[in-house]
Parts: C-alpha cells; structure tokens; sequence
C-alpha cells in the first residue's frame, strides 16, 4: 500500500489526528520521511538501548537486581472475623530448650507451597556477581553455629517456614540492593502487628550490636513491605510464624554498594557475630538463657 495510502487512513481513523497534525508544507512524503518515520525510528532505537544495557548490565552483576523490601509485603490488617485472632495476653510459652530461627531469604525459593507461589520467581538482588540468597545463606548459618555453641537450639529456614513456626525469637536473613550504587547501609523491622510486645526489644538490639560491630550506617527507610513480611502473615498464610514469635527481618546491607560489600560479602563473620550477639541478649532479656 503507498504511503499517501496509509497516512489518509491514519488521518481518519487513527489515533493521531490532533489539530494541525497532518499540515505539511511542500513534498508531502518527504515530510513524512523527515518526521514521523525519523521519530519512530529515534524512539524504537532509544528504548531498544535502554533494555537491552539493563539486560547485560543486570546478568553480569554490575546493576543489581532489586529486591527492595524481600519478597511480599501483605496487607497489614488482621480481619476481625478471623478465627486464628485469639487474646494472646494469657499466653505462656510451652516447656522446652532455647529455640531461633533464622531464615535465609531466598533460599530454596522455588521449593515454595501453592499459598506462595507468587514469590517463586523472587530470586533476590544481585551486586557484582553475587547473588543474594548465598549471601543470606552464609550469614545465616554462622549465625546459627554461635547460637548453637552458646546453647540455643537453632533452624535456619529456608523461603518457606514451618506452619505456625513457634520460636523464642525469629529473624530474617536478606541484603538490599540498588540501581543506585551510592545507597548504603543496614535496616531492620518487625511486623507491624506484633502480639508479643518484644519487637521494638529486638530490633533495637539488633541495631545496637550491628551498627557497633559493622561500621555500617543505618539506613531509615524501612519499607511497608518489611514490615508486613509474608512469614509474619500468620493471619494470612499457613507457613508463617506463630503470632507469639518474636521476629525481625534484616537487610544486612546493600551488594550493589562496594563498601558494604566488604563487609557483608568479603568478611561475613563480621555480620554474623553482630546479629547472634543481638539474640543472645535479647535472649538473655528474656531469661532463657
């Protein structure tokens, strides 16, 4: 079909027929070629450099892929009619050892149930060719050869925790990243409905002994999605925590960011002391150990 064709039918029943459009002054297809051809021509090759540079720069590691806040945030309201919504105030904590969890982000992702299916393709951030989940994996099981050498009977989880996990506290393992490689730092949260009354305890220790054992700046922007983690979502989902778990989630660091890097990648002994050494007092507050 000639192009005076096609640009007649554009001009009627297209969705470019704004006012002035189709005024063109001399040879009209010319105009056309010098116009609209080299404008979609500029747009497609814009766009094709700028995902196809995402691409190569996310597989090799250079830009990370963000996780942002792991996983899935959930809605924060607990339904009133749910069954499971009990008065916890009475609660007491079954005879038994010291138990933690601490669960690695990400890890064995695709092992997930069909309740969490929608995490399946969440594999986590990457930051010069680490991957996360490995990272969350390390740190996690050193932390549980401290607590287990003080006592503590300790799981490390994997992404999909037992139903109604009961424990004396829980915390979860993740690392940050960015496009933006300048952002830096830690963070932690517990959820935003907390039964037991010791989140804000653990956090803060969890804070005091990371920030002075690190060298690592805290990061203030603690995500929504953080606080309504899917392992806190015992309202919600069977493979969650038990409501009367006290829990935190960590993101440790940021990989896309060099400095962090070194201490989270390259000396992860350091990470896992900070964080056993908050449990441990939180556990010693409690007077479990």
């Amino acid at each position: 079909m000639p192009i005076r064709e096609i640009t007649t039918i554009l001009r009627v029943t297209g969705p470019l027929r704004w006012p002035g459009m189709w005024n063109f002054s001399g040879n009209f297809q010319n105009e056309m070629l010098s116009w609209w051809f080299v404008v979609k021509i500029t747009l497609f090759v814009a766009g094709a450099i700028v995902i196809l540079g995402t691409v190569i720069l996310t597989q090799t590691g250079r830009v990370p892929k963000i996780s942002g806040a792991p996983m899935e945030g959930v809605s924060e309201e607990i339904p009133a009619s749910a069954e499971k919504v009990l008065d916890w105030s009475n609660w007491q904590r079954p005879e038994g050892p010291v138990r933690a969890g601490i669960q690695a982000g990400h890890w064995k992702v695709q092992e997930v149930p069909e309740e969490l299916q929608n995490l399946r393709n969440n594999t986590g951030s990457t930051g010069d060719g680490k991957r996360e989940v490995d990272i969350n994996l390390e740190i996690a099981n050193r932390i549980a050869d401290i607590l287990r050498a003080e006592g503590v009977e300790t799981d490390v989880l994997p992404t999909t925790v037992p139903p109604g996990y009961l424990a004396d506290v829980f915390v979860s393992i993740h690392a940050d990243g960015s496009e933006d490689l300048s952002k830096a730092g830690f963070k932690f949260a517990g959820p935003r409905r907390d039964f037991t009354g010791k989140r804000d305890l653990l956090t803060e220790l969890l804070v005091k002994h990371y920030s002075l054992q690190t060298g690592l700046a805290q990061d203030p922007n603690v995500t929504r999605n953080m606080r309504g983690y899917y392992s806190f979502a015992w309202w919600r989902y069977e493979h969650a925590i038990h409501p009367m778990t006290p829990a935190a989630i960590a993101e440790t660091g940021f990989l896309s960011n060099r400095g962090d890097r070194k201490t989270i990648v390259d000396n992860p002994d350091i990470p896992a002391r900070a964080l056993a050494d908050g449990i441990l007092e939180f556990l010693k507050t409690q007077k479990l150990l």
